[in-house]
């Protein structure tokens, strides 16, 4: 079958579950056939062979339930990076790059920053501050193994050295005294009676990296209450966090004696990321 026919069926097979259903096919064909998505414009006469199309078949019919489309390829953009993804670990997204932005801001580029990611899954926001800072130090750890591994063949495949990942229940495994300039984490916050744990890619995603109790709060509490032991004087805490928390996180910040508690909005308007200084 002809590349444009292939995607026009493979589109309308995909509308009921994807508002990007044209685009999901053209990256299963692509990751396929092994060329990119503008192949498809210069090319689209071009015949597939029965033993590509199964394969495709396959891709779409596993899409087709649900499946994330970053899973399905094995990999995601994010940042500047192109990471591996796998279903032990979240998929990064573009909203998670806003934690980035709001990193970079607080980062004094003329001294070696020491940085902790807390709950590192793939390793998408210490690999992004990495390649931006590469005379800072960055350690990621993370409860899963899984993760831990995954997230040290991201540095490799980036090609960055100056991040290294241990397996860690958040700081339970660093050493007393370790102080760092700035901690960031996207822990769990979705509270496990949210509706939408049912619903769309993140069906597939582990719970585990998704749902705190206390309707989220759980381990952003938890965080805020220990952070300061690892925090040099002046050092900045942030979180990613739900559209709805950014009251609720500020109000933990400046109970545990936080100052310059301040909320950051994402690309569609909503309290994203939220801050705190240790003094």
């Amino acid at each position: 079958m002809r590349i444009d026919e292939l995607l026009k069926g493979a589109s309308e097979r995909l509308s009921s579950v994807s508002e990007t259903a044209l685009l999901d096919a053209q990256l299963l064909l692509a990751h396929v056939l092994a060329v990119s998505t503008s192949y498809f414009y210069t090319w689209p006469e071009k015949e597939v062979s029965v033993r590509d199309s199964e394969r495709f078949n396959v891709l779409l019919s596993r899409r087709e339930l649900g499946e994330p489309v970053a899973y399905l390829l094995g990999e995601q953009s994010f940042w500047s990076l192109d990471l591996e993804v796998a279903p032990c670990t979240l998929i990064p997204r573009a909203d998670t790059e806003r934690l980035v932005e709001v990193a970079l801001s607080v980062l004094d580029i003329s001294k070696v920053n020491r940085i902790l990611d807390l709950g590192t899954g793939t390793g998408a926001i210490a690999l992004s501050l990495a390649s931006e800072h590469p005379r800072s130090i960055i350690v990621g750890v993370d409860l899963v193994e899984e993760a831990v591994a995954l997230a040290k063949r991201n540095a490799v495949r980036n090609q960055l050295s100056n991040a290294t990942f241990m397996q860690s229940s958040w700081f339970e495994s660093l050493e007393g005294g370790e102080l760092f300039d700035l901690i960031v984490s996207n822990p769990p916050y979705i509270d496990p009676e949210d509706a939408h744990l049912s619903q769309g890619d993140v069906r597939f995603e582990p719970k585990s990296a998704l749902v705190a109790e206390n309707h989220g709060m759980a381990d952003i509490e938890h965080i805020i209450q220990v952070a300061p032991r690892f925090m040099k004087q002046g050092a900045y805490l942030m979180f990613e966090h739900g559209y709805d928390q950014a009251i609720a996180v500020q109000k933990c910040f400046v109970e545990a004696g936080f100052i310059a508690v301040e909320s950051f909005q994402d690309l569609g308007g909503n309290d994203r990321v939220t801050i705190g200084q240790y003094v």
